[in-house]
């Protein structure tokens, strides 16, 4: 060991939100880190994997102009620490002459120090890294930074079985530091404390996992970095779903390294973690591309009530517009649930009633139409006329359309193309429905961090409380054409996210032809989907990244 490293080492994690191919802007937020955590007597910065790029920045890394722009940032940052001030470790894309690689470089007295590429690039689920990126040609060594050895194993180089983490222990590495974009779903923060716990047990060093912050597309990124110790004693745990520059300090004891100051910061549980994912996931999707503000259809109903409350709660309430479109089957009860929900929230909210648009498609097909018996048809007509309608405000204002379907009709088609599907992005569109309640009543009792919108009752109870309905025929209710949702919900979630057959669903109480029936619809309705909206991934298994079945699909499990 050098007799000369220190015993002392402050290490800011910096936690935060890059955008995606903004480089110049990117390499900013960076250098405004580094002089934050300069200003706390910060040794090192700690950023997170391709922060420079942005992550996952997929197929623009085939770029070249892209991977040079990146590199060249990381230069002009290196060039910064020759100020005497903190060395940096921040991911990048990197090519060499043994390819392109998902990389981090160390920066410390004016220069590049050291460049570590990741060996094991997952495959799977959300993850295509193996389409870009080749692996490291070899399990890295460690990093001498200041007389310090560190290993940089970098994100699913401690979740894959490559034997990284113990080699880098092998090779005298003190402490891991683990640059990460790891995505959000439901319980993520337990299963990455059990993924680094089994490291820190197997190496007997601590591990410091600085996880990115924001919304990618349909990915969020939670944030909740944390440490843990060499005794398998959390060392620090920062916020979810904030960002944050947070400086730790470690000291060297007879035993290695341990962490004496950092933050404990609570993980929000269920519902409220599910719906800053929502917030967050939405207000980035909006901001980072450039829409100003956004209209979505208020029919009184649940699903457009929990996307108008995200919307303000992430925009506030200046930019968001909420349209009523009534037709002589929208209710009193939901012409006033609608009103009172945007007055609670205190959106614009303006009236467009669909009577004629409707009748004058129904009289230029009449004649086509004639002796037929009405039915779907003419019911889609009606969700059209709406989706047009609010197309047309977007074109005209510049609006973005939130479309408002839960993960429970996009599983079975209970939606229509062109119609209530039309929209740039869903808040919901990964929740099931009975998860969509449980948001609105969480909500109505609580104020998210960070939230634009106002306390109290923002969904009214009304909407909550009435059986829920898409109103394009009298009396209509989901149930005419669905199992209840209790039920649907639980069948959808076995067949989805555990890909179960049909004896093992029936085996948990479920009637058989219902289970066949519902499988039939999950299947039918993929071309739907592939036309959907994005939306913020909630589940391990949201449709599009994580689940790609064929539209063209005999299969059924006649079990």
């Amino acid at each position: 060991m050098n007799s000369k490293a220190p015993d002392i080492i402050r290490i800011a994690v910096a936690q935060l939100n890059p955008v995606v191919g903004d480089v110049a802007g990117n390499l900013a937020k960076a250098r405004e880190a580094r002089a934050d955590a300069a200003r706390h007597g910060a040794d090192l910065v700690f950023f997170t994997e391709l922060f420079i790029a942005g992550y996952p920045p997929e197929d623009l890394v085939l770029k070249p102009a892209f991977v040079a722009a990146c590199e060249r940032a990381v230069a002009e940052f290196a060039q910064d620490t020759a100020d005497g001030g903190p060395g940096v470790i921040i991911g990048t894309p990197l090519r060499r002459d043994s390819g392109l690689h998902n990389a981090v470089m160390v920066l410390d007295g004016g220069k590049v120090v050291a460049e570590r590429y990741k060996l094991d690039l997952p495959n799977y689920g959300e993850f295509d890294e193996k389409r870009v990126f080749q692996a490291g040609p070899d399990v890295p060594g460690p990093v001498n930074f200041r007389g310090i050895r560190l290993g940089i194993p970098i994100c699913e180089d401690i979740w894959g079985d490559l034997g990284v983490c113990e080699t880098l222990a092998e090779s005298g590495a003190e402490m891991l530091l683990v640059p990460n974009g790891s995505p959000y779903y439901r319980g993520k923060v337990d299963i990455r404390h059990q993924v680094v716990l089994k490291q820190v047990i197997e190496t007997g060093l601590p591990l410091l996992y600085a996880a990115q912050l924001g919304g990618q597309d349909e990915l969020v990124f939670d944030g909740a970095s944390f440490a843990f110790n060499a005794d398998k004693s959390l060392a620090f745990q920062m916020s979810q779903f904030e960002e944050a520059v947070v400086v730790t300090t470690w000291k060297r004891e007879a035993d290695g390294w341990r962490c004496t100051d950092g933050p404990m910061s609570k993980i929000p549980e269920k519902e409220e973690a599910d719906y800053r994912a929502c917030l967050l996931g939405f207000r980035d999707y909006v901001n980072k591309n450039g829409f100003k503000n956004v209209v979505l259809g208020l029919s009184g109903g649940i699903d457009s009530a929990i996307c108008a409350a995200i919307a303000v709660d992430a925009l506030g309430e200046e930019r968001v517009r909420c349209v009523m479109m009534p037709y002589r089957y929208t209710s009193k009860d939901s012409l006033k649930d609608a009103e009172d929900c945007a007055r609670a929230l205190g959106t614009r909210y303006d009236i467009v009633p669909i009577f004629e648009p409707v009748d004058g498609f129904s009289n230029a097909l009449g004649q086509m139409f004639e002796g037929t018996k009405e039915g779907i048809t003419e019911e889609n007509l009606q969700s059209r006329a709406r989706g047009t309608i609010l197309m047309a405000i977007s074109n005209k204002f510049g609006s973005m359309v939130v479309t408002t379907g839960n993960k429970s009709e996009m599983s079975v088609g209970y939606a229509t193309l062109y119609g209530d599907m039309n929209g740039g992005f869903n808040p919901i569109k990964d929740l099931y429905k009975m998860q969509v309640y449980a948001l609105a009543r969480w909500r109505n009792g609580n104020v998210p961090p960070g939230a634009l919108g106002p306390s109290g009752e923002v969904i009214p109870q009304n909407i909550i409380d009435k059986a829920p309905s898409a109103e394009l025929r009298p009396d209509q209710t989901d149930q005419d054409s669905l199992p209840p949702y209790p039920v649907l919900d639980d069948i959808l979630e076995c067949l989805v996210e555990g890909e179960m057959g049909v004896d093992e669903i029936v085996g948990r109480g479920h009637d058989r032809e219902t289970v066949h029936r519902i499988e039939h619809l999950l299947y039918i309705a993929e071309y739907k989907r592939r036309q959907a909206a994005p939306g913020v991934k909630i589940t391990k298994k949201n449709f599009g990244r994580d689940r790609r079945y064929p539209i063209t699909n005999r299969f059924r499990d006649r079990s």
